[in-house]
C-alpha cells in the first residue's frame, strides 16, 4: 500500500477588497508578489493602495507603499475621499509611504542603474514598521531610464526575488503593453499571480472589468468580474460564484391588493420569490409595484424601489391620487428611492450598484421598475444573464424581488421584452380591453410555482383606496 504525499498547502493574505477574496479562493499568495497591470485609469494604484490600507486598518497587517509618480501628498488627497487616512495610519506606523524620484537624464549622463538604493529604501520601511505588506507603483516609472533589455530583464527577477526573500506579500502595478500585458512582456511570466484591470468604452458607456490571468498553486475564478469605484474604495462582483443553492420558505407575504391574494390561494407571494409584471403602457404595472411595496412597509419591512423611468417625487405624487401614500414609508426609513436612468451605466455597472444598494438597506421586498430599459444597453443575451445574476443574487438573500416589464403593441401578451420570464417564479399579465367605447384594465396569473392560484381573467380598477379586483359572478 502506497502512502500519498502531501504538499503544504499554498497560504493565502486576505485584501479585504469587497469581492476579491471570493475570485482569489482567499487571497493574494502570502509571501509572494503579484502583478496587477492594466491602462491608465483602470485602478492599478486603487487596488494597491487599498491592500495596503485594509491589511493595515483591518487586518493587523502593516504594509509599506512605494511610488514613483505621485507624492505621498498626493496620494492622501487621492484616496480620502475614500475614508483612507493616510496621514492617521502613518502615525500610528501601520503603513509607510515613500515617493521616489528618478531623474532620467542624470542616469543618462552617468550610464549607472541599479536597484540597491531602491532595495535599502524598502529595507527601512518594513524593518522600521514590521510591514508584512508591501505596494510598487509602478514598474514602468522605475524601468523608464532602462534601455537594455538585458539589464531590465535581470533587474525585474532580483527585485522579484528580493521581495520573495524577504518573505512579504508584494503588490506591483504595471501599465498594460501593445501586445502583452505589460510593457516589458516579462513581469507575468516572473509573478506568482497576475491580475489584470480592464477600463472600456462600449455604446459611450464606461464599464470596469477584473480578470485573474494566472495564479500558481491555487483555483482561482477564471471570469471577467464587473468592477466599481466608489465612496468605499474598489469592488469586485463575484459572479461566477452565484448558484442555485439558495434558501427557500413557505411563507406568504401579502401583494397589497386583497383580491390579488385570494387569487393566490389567499396567502399572496412566496417570500424571496421573484414576481413579473408585464403588460403595455398604461394597464398598471408600477400601481401594482407600489401595492407591493406599500404592504412592505405597512408590516414593518424595508422596501427597495429601483425606478429607470420616473423620479421618485413623481413616483409618489402618483401613486398617492391611488391610496399609496409612499411618502410616509419614505419619511419613516422603511422606503428607500433609487431612481437613475438605465443609460448612466452599462449592465455590469447597474450589477455592481444593485448589489451595493441591497446591502446597504437590507430590504425585504425590492421592485425594479421596469426592466425593459435594459435592452438599450446590450443584446438580448446580455440583459438576461445581467438579469439572471441579479435574481441569484436576491434570492440568495432571500429577498422578494418584483419586475415590471413593458411589452410593446406587436408583442404577445405573454411574452416579456426582456426573455425573463422563465427565471420568474409568479408571472402576472396585465392588459387593456376596448369594448363599446371603454377601456377595460384585466389581470390574469400566467403562472405561480409551488401554489394553486386562479385561472381566471379578472377586471381591475385603479381607485381612490388602491387597486380594486372585480369578483367574478
Amino acid at each position: 500500500m502506497t502512502s500519498r504525499t502531501s504538499f503544504p498547502e499554498l497560504q493565502k493574505c486576505p485584501t479585504g477588497i469587497r469581492g476579491l477574496d471570493e475570485i482569489l479562493n482567499g487571497g493574494l499568495p502570502r509571501g509572494r508578489p503579484t502583478l496587477v497591470c492594466g491602462e491608465a485609469g483602470s485602478g492599478k494604484t486603487l487596488l494597491a493602495m487599498e491592500f495596503i490600507v485594509r491589511g493595515a486598518r483591518d487586518l493587523g497587517e502593516p504594509g509599506a507603499f512605494m511610488c514613483f509618480e505621485e507624492t505621498e501628498k498626493e496620494l492622501a488627497t487621492n484616496v480620502a475621499s475614500m475614508g483612507f487616512d493616510l496621514a492617521a495610519l502613518s502615525r500610528q506606523n501601520l503603513i509607510a509611504l515613500d515617493h521616489v524620484h528618478i531623474e532620467r537624464s542624470e542616469i543618462e549622463e552617468t550610464g549607472e542603474y541599479d536597484l540597491e538604493g531602491l532595495f535599502v529604501r524598502l529595507d527601512d520601511m518594513i524593518g522600521r514598521i514590521g510591514a508584512k505588506r508591501v505596494a510598487i507603483d509602478s514598474l514602468e516609472a522605475l524601468f523608464a531610464v532602462l534601455s537594455s533589455e538585458a539589464i531590465l530583464r535581470a533587474e525585474l527577477r532580483r527585485l522579484f526575488r528580493w521581495l520573495k526573500e524577504r518573505g512579504v506579500t508584494a503588490v506591483i502595478t504595471g501599465e498594460r503593453g501593445r501586445d502583452t500585458l505589460t510593457r516589458h512582456g516579462l513581469e507575468e511570466y516572473i509573478s506568482d499571480c497576475v491580475i489584470f484591470l480592464d477600463h472600456r468604452v462600449v455604446n459611450q458607456v464606461a464599464t470596469r472589468r477584473l480578470r485573474v490571468v494566472k495564479y500558481r498553486g491555487t483555483a482561482h475564478g477564471t471570469n471577467e468580474y464587473p468592477t466599481m469605484i466608489d465612496e468605499r474604495g474598489l469592488s469586485v462582483l463575484p459572479i461566477s460564484l452565484l448558484g442555485l443553492d439558495y434558501p427557500v420558505t413557505s411563507e406568504r407575504v401579502s401583494s397589497g391588493i386583497e383580491e390579488l391574494d385570494q387569487m393566490l390561494e389567499g396567502k399572496g407571494y412566496f417570500r424571496g420569490s421573484s414576481i413579473l409584471i408585464s403588460g403595455s403602457a398604461g394597464t398598471g404595472k408600477s400601481s401594482f409595484a407600489a401595492a407591493f411595496a406599500f404592504a412592505a412597509c405597512r408590516r414593518g419591512e424595508r422596501a427597495l424601489y429601483l425606478a429607470f423611468e420616473e423620479s421618485s417625487l413623481q413616483i409618489i405624487r402618483n401613486m398617492a391620487s391611488i391610496g399609496y401614500s409612499l411618502d410616509t414609508w419614505v419619511k419613516k426609513g422603511l422606503l428607500h428611492f433609487h431612481s437613475v436612468r438605465s443609460t448612466i451605466y452599462g449592465l455590469e455597472q447597474h450589477l455592481v450598484a444593485i448589489h451595493k444598494l441591497v446591502e446597504d438597506h437590507t430590504p425585504s421586498v425590492v421592485i425594479f421598475d421596469p426592466i425593459t430599459n435594459f435592452k438599450v444597453m446590450g443584446d438580448q443575451a446580455e440583459v438576461k444573464t445581467m438579469l439572471t445574476r441579479v435574481i441569484d443574487f436576491i434570492k440568495g438573500k432571500g429577498v422578494s424581488a418584483l419586475f415590471t416589464n413593458l411589452t410593446t403593441g406587436g408583442s404577445s401578451a405573454e411574452q416579456s421584452e426582456a426573455e425573463v420570464s422563465s427565471l420568474m417564479d409568479t408571472w402576472l399579465v396585465l392588459r387593456n380591453l376596448e369594448t363599446e367605447g371603454d377601456r377595460h384594465r384585466l389581470v390574469h396569473i400566467l403562472k405561480s410555482r409551488g401554489m394553486a392560484h386562479s385561472s381566471q381573467v379578472r377586471g381591475f380598477e385603479l381607485t381612490s383606496k388602491g387597486i380594486k379586483i372585480a369578483a367574478v359572478h
